[in-house]
């Protein structure tokens, strides 16, 4: 349901509204469920760490590239901030969902 309402802001005019709407739908493909759009959403990860400089989001797409298998060789990877390992942190990455 999530994904839906978020897929038509995959191509917005605004760069801000796409590129939270890539970074949503990324982060929800994680389930099982939406592995089907991954191949279609690598195409709007590669774009966004073409185009952004909202390191956050360009951390997200990274690591979903680079957990789906795609070649990431040609991007710098980026460093762990120290917020990651915060004293609420359980372990899971960025891309790990809680169930």
């Amino acid at each position: 349901m999530l994904y839906r309402a978020v897929a038509p802001f995959l191509r917005d005019s605004h760069e801000d509204v796409r590129e939270a709407a890539v970074t949503a739908a990324v982060i929800l493909a994680e389930h099982p469920a939406l592995a089907v759009h991954r191949d279609h959403l690598a195409e709007h990860a590669r774009a966004l760490l073409d185009t952004s400089s909202d390191d956050p989001n360009r951390r997200v797409a990274w690591k979903a590239l680079e957990a789906w298998g795609h070649d990431v060789t040609d991007i710098e990877p980026f460093q762990e901030d120290p917020w990651d390992c915060g004293p609420h942190s359980d372990g899971r990455g960025d891309l790990e969902p809680p169930f």
